[in-house]
């Protein structure tokens, strides 16, 4: 899952947000210094990405694309999986997706202590450029490919991938289709148990663990 689905997925908490939309940033399992829902949003994102890698839905579409990207199909499948979140809002949102991403922007930066400082470095221009709300559109997509090329190791194909995100689009929406609802479940089961007292004791844990002498 890329930052739409991963923000939504997180549920109605600003914090548990934040906490999903930073967790590819953060290494390791050193998350004292973040607060309660920063870090649950953190930990939640981490179970998504393994059930979605597990899932067989997930598995088939990347054997279709593996063809074009290899080793990367993951990655784009993630980008083109935020094109169809996106495309079919309404489907899984009562709030606008304008509004939505409004409303992330303003608890992202409520929370910009708490950014790791690599987020920090292009916060403004994700915000700037609306990119969750241009995630609706293929050129938005090709936008996010490019940018991504650009600062990792993605291969930089930001427009033959558009095309074939057109080519299979049908059916790799029908995948989308079928698999997100299951991972939204999924989500709020995991939402809920970390509301549970288990994860309570746990986070306490750690709390006591990162202020002891």
């Amino acid at each position: 899952m890329n930052y739409l689905a991963h923000i939504l997925l997180s549920g109605d908490s600003a914090q548990r947000r934040t906490g999903g939309f930073i967790a590819d940033f953060v290494k390791g399992s050193r998350l004292e210094r973040f607060p309660d829902e920063i870090r649950r949003g953190i930990v939640l994102h981490r179970r998504i990405d393994t059930f979605t890698d597990a899932h067989p839905l997930v598995r088939e579409a990347c054997a279709l694309l593996r063809p074009y990207f290899g080793r990367y199909a993951g990655i784009f499948l993630d980008v083109f999986y935020d094109y169809f979140l996106a495309k079919n809002w309404k489907l899984f949102s009562g709030v606008s997706l304008t509004r939505f991403a409004l409303s992330f922007y303003v608890a992202l930066l409520r929370s910009y202590r708490w950014l790791p400082l690599t987020v920090k470095s292009f916060v403004w221009h994700f915000i700037f450029t609306n990119r969750l709300g241009r995630y609706a559109h293929l050129e938005g997509i090709r936008q996010a490919l490019w940018i991504m090329g650009r600062y990792s190791s993605l291969p930089q194909v930001s427009g033959e991938a558009v095309q074939i995100l057109r080519k299979h689009e049908e059916e790799l929406e029908q995948n989308f289709l079928k698999f997100f609802p299951l991972l939204q479940e999924y989500s709020r089961e995991v939402c809920m148990s970390c509301l549970s007292g288990r994860e309570s004791v746990v986070l306490n844990a750690l709390r006591s663990k990162a202020f002891s002498p």
